[in-house]
């Protein structure tokens, strides 16, 4: 009974794609993908910190860090602890895969919001063929749980344009002042046209927001099987490789952002994953500097962190994992 259930969500989720691609999908994959025009006249760069056990590293100062622009360092305009609050927008699908789920991640999504400190502000938005706001960013921990219930799934085999709601989500954040999170709920199933994918993974590497990306495929994947022989007959199937594509999309525009992919398959997993991106959201430090140059091209960026240095003589210093934006579009000439 088991594996009829799964048989029908993984034949619901494999139709959805194929029906949902567009006709220009087929495109060809060499077109040029349109410019991205930023002004730029500040560099926001969003920093985690983590040691080697994978501890957040708080106390921090502003002297600790250094930031380079295309190799070269650059003096910190602005600086703020991991006490400043913080902008987390839910972006999640309204699909009928996500039907499927019966909203269980929605209620694992409460960690994320029992793990935010009261100064953070939240906001809620779902997608299906376009965004639309649910609720605009509050401090209101309460009415952002409240949001949850007006979700409606959209039942048909309706669009799912991921990367355009990205893209459109990234430009109403632009305006957002401080630490920004994009926490993005998800299948991964993606009918944008076809340049889009590149195009916003393009924005969201130059961009100051860091996408933390859950996928939502867990409870819809068959559980691993008991033999080797079954495992390869899996792998070959289309729903499963419409599964792997769809997961290398989430990871590749979390990694562009220097944020993080999760891939949950039962309720005590989301709840984890949820609960780690309200620490990695807590323990952001924001840092910021001028652009040096206004030559209208894409700087990448480095930071590094001093390790204190220990009372004990030759002790050696600790490692940290430092996690940011890798680069920005400098502004052109005036």
């Amino acid at each position: 009974m088991r594996e009829i259930h799964f048989f029908i969500r993984a034949l619901v989720f494999a139709t959805l794609l194929c029906q949902n691609r567009p006709a220009y999908a087929q495109e060809n994959p060499q077109e040029k993908t349109q410019a991205i025009q930023v002004s730029v006249e500040r560099v926001n760069v969003g920093v985690i910190v983590t040691d080697a056990n994978g501890h957040f590293v708080e106390g921090l100062r502003r002297e600790d860090f250094h930031i380079f622009d295309n190799g070269i360092e650059q003096p910190l305009t602005d600086f703020a602890a991991i006490e400043a609050p913080a902008q987390v927008l839910l972006l999640i699908e309204a699909g009928p895969a996500v039907y499927l789920l019966e909203g269980g991640h929605l209620e694992a999504a409460l960690a994320l919001l029992d793990g935010l400190s009261p100064g953070d502000r939240v906001a809620v938005v779902k997608y299906a063929e376009a965004p639309t706001v649910l609720l605009d960013f509050t401090p209101d921990k309460q009415a952002a749980q409240a949001a949850f219930g007006h979700l409606r799934f959209n039942l048909g085999f309706s669009a799912l344009n991921l990367s355009s709601s990205v893209s459109k989500v990234l430009e109403w954040l632009a305006s957002v002042q401080g630490k920004k999170s994009l926490v993005l709920l998800s299948t991964g199933v993606d009918t944008s046209p076809s340049n889009e994918e590149a195009l916003v993974v393009q924005k969201l590497k130059i961009n100051d927001v860091r996408l933390l990306a859950v996928s939502l495929t867990g409870g819809l994947q068959n559980p691993q099987p008991a033999n080797k022989k079954k495992s390869a007959a899996k792998a070959s199937t289309p729903a499963a490789q419409e599964f792997e594509q769809a997961d290398q999309l989430l990871k590749r525009m979390a990694e562009s952002t220097g944020g993080r992919a999760y891939f949950p398959r039962n309720s005590g997993e989301f709840s984890a994953a949820y609960a780690e991106i309200a620490q990695l959201v807590r323990h952001e430090y924001s840092l910021a500097f001028a652009p040096p140059a206004r030559d209208g091209l894409v700087h990448l960026i480095e930071v590094r962190v001093d390790a204190p240095k220990t009372s004990t003589p030759n002790a050696p210093l600790p490692s940290y994992r430092v996690d940011h934006r890798q680069a920005y579009l400098a502004p052109g000439p005036k």
